[in-house]
């Protein structure tokens, strides 16, 4: 206790002796968080004045002040980053006689808007450079957001709980993201009313989330809840009901249930076209989501003319080489892929390929989203030497865009296996295949639909290595996956029973096989349709066996 009085008479000592500029700027830097800053966050703190030259005199006052009260005097440390801090201690001190100060509340409300004014430079999909740039930062960020909540004006309440939510969504740390979109959900519903247009979007934010993680039941009824509450507040025809339409619908495509999906990108379509006029950059998103739906159901007649109907008003609104642009013809080329027409898929990618090396850093994760298709499709042409570089930079990419573990990083190393697999080389598959396993089940969590898929790919490895014994239960667990997750007749649940269909007919067990080849038919042709190339796969398989069967 008397060591602790010390100090304070110490501190209060030191305080006495700085002049009153100095003592209100300490006062101010307590309002960080207990970690170093960047002195750049204190001058917009602190500086009033949009005049260049006013500005540049107050910088050099301001250092003055820093490194002749504060540094000098050991009371500010700087530390071998160029950055600074206090001592905790000094910081509780500073604290106190901030609270004393009857500017207190003015300052607080200049820390907020200068935390506000960064969370607004945080992208909604953040590379892993923008990542690195703001993440000194984010605890000052934080700092915001839960002690002094109270100084953000309601107009600006969403923006630091969305950023830190999108800093760590962009790193694939969902656990960490939920618990900012939570806390910005409980934060706007308590302070503006339950029934308040930022809730509905803390709705549809956590709703998001919980998609990206594969947790569809969840995200269902906040999407709802936000489309409901978007119509009520803002009138049928809102663009955020559009919005809220057109996530609600992406889920549904996610699960499957593409004929309740259809309706909805409909709805939003006409929206867009309503508010906005036919020729318009959102009524070309809807058209590209309606298109992305019928691709998924093999409805290729349907999809072509509204791909192509975004792309010519992208490009005419947008200019030729936009990065939407890009999106576009990646989609085109995606669907030509899907029918065969490898020939026009190809310059298709590799010019928006090329758009986005104009546009983006060379590592930028859309880059390597480029090169990882026009792998792709090199590998459905069975074109190996040429797929196989691609996949290697976009993994090198990736693993420098997004990081190590990120889950955008496990469909990179899928793919590099799949093609290991294809040609022959299932020692170099294995392990890639693995690594993408535990990265989804470490990201995503061990129920994700994308584990499921994983755990089919390694147990089509094994299947093509006759090692049945493994395979079979690693088809079992993705097939109990996909159905919990997704429904029991979702494609990727019929996919996976073709898959251990094919197994016991490799085994000669041809009576298991048969009613699962049944099984996935059934389930191909009321949601696909009779001619997807799936369906017709899954007819194919089974009148197989049939044949066999005749045959013994």
């Amino acid at each position: 206790m008397t060591a602790q009085l010390g100090v304070a008479a110490a501190f209060e000592l030191s305080w006495q002796e700085l002049p009153s500029e100095a003592q209100q700027l300490g006062s101010r830097l307590s309002l960080f968080a207990q970690a170093s800053f960047d002195w750049s966050l204190v001058e917009y703190c602190v500086i009033e004045t949009d005049d260049e030259e006013e500005w540049e005199q107050a910088q050099e006052e301001l250092e003055e002040l820093r490194n002749r009260f504060l540094v000098n005097r050991n009371i500010l440390q700087l530390t071998e980053h160029k950055t600074y801090r206090l001592h905790q201690l000094i910081r509780e001190f500073f604290q106190t006689k901030l609270a004393q100060l009857p500017e207190a509340d003015s300052y607080k409300q200049s820390f907020c808007r200068t935390m506000v004014a960064k969370a607004k430079e945080i992208p909604q999909t953040p590379t892993r450079d923008q990542i690195a740039a703001v993440k000194p930062a984010i605890p000052h960020l934080a700092e915001a957001a839960t002690v002094l909540t109270e100084w953000i004006t309601d107009e600006d309440l969403l923006s630091p709980f969305v950023a830190l939510g999108q800093f760590y969504y962009g790193q694939g740390t969902y656990d960490q993201a939920e618990r900012w979109y939570e806390k910005c959900l409980e934060i706007t519903r308590s302070r503006l009313s339950e029934e308040h247009p930022s809730v509905a979007t803390s709705l549809n934010n956590l709703a998001l989330l919980y998609s990206a993680q594969g947790r569809y039941a969840q995200a269902e009824p906040l999407y709802q809840k936000a489309l409901e509450m978007s119509k009520q507040l803002l009138g049928q025809d809102h663009p955020s009901v559009a919005t809220s339409l057109n996530n609600l619908a992406l889920l549904y495509r996610s699960m499957g249930r593409y004929a309740q999906a259809e309706p909805l990108y409909q709805q939003a379509l006409e929206i867009y076209k309503q508010l906005l006029g036919h020729d318009h950059p959102s009524v070309a998103t809807s058209l590209n989501n309606l298109a992305l739906l019928y691709s998924a159901q093999g409805r290729y007649a349907q999809a072509k003319p509204l791909y192509q109907q975004a792309l010519e008003m992208r490009m005419q609104l947008l200019g030729h080489n936009h990065p939407d642009v890009a999106d576009s013809l990646n989609n085109l080329a995606a669907l030509y892929k899907s029918m065969g027409r490898y020939e026009q898929a190809e310059p298709l990618y590799q010019k928006a390929l090329e758009i986005k090396k104009q546009h983006l850093a060379q590592n930028h994760p859309s880059v390597a989203t480029s090169l990882n298709n026009l792998a792709l499709l090199y590998w459905s042409m069975g074109r190996y030497d040429q797929a196989e570089p691609l996949y290697q930079q976009a993994l090198e990419m990736r693993k420098q865009g997004l990081g190590e573990d990120h889950p955008d990083l496990a469909q990179s190393l899928n793919n590099l296996a799949a093609l290991y697999q294809s040609m022959g080389r299932y020692a170099q598959a294995e392990p890639l295949y693995q690594q993408a396993l535990e990265i989804k089940k470490q990201r995503l969590g061990h129920n994700h639909p994308s584990v499921a898929t994983s755990l089919n790919n390694l147990a089509l490895l094994y299947s093509a290595q006759g090692r049945y014994d493994q395979a079979k239960p690693l088809y079992q667990q993705a097939l109990d996956m996909a159905k919990h997750r997704l429904g029991k007749n979702h494609p990727d649940v019929a996919q996976t029973l073709n898959n251990l269909a094919l197994l016991y007919s490799a085994q000669g067990r041809y009576d298991q096989a048969e009613p699962l080849f049944v099984q996935a038919l059934k389930i191909a042709e009321r949601k696909l349709g009779s001619n997807h190339p799936k369906t017709v796969t899954f007819r194919d398989n089974l009148q197989m066996l049939r044949d066999n069967l005749k045959n013994t």
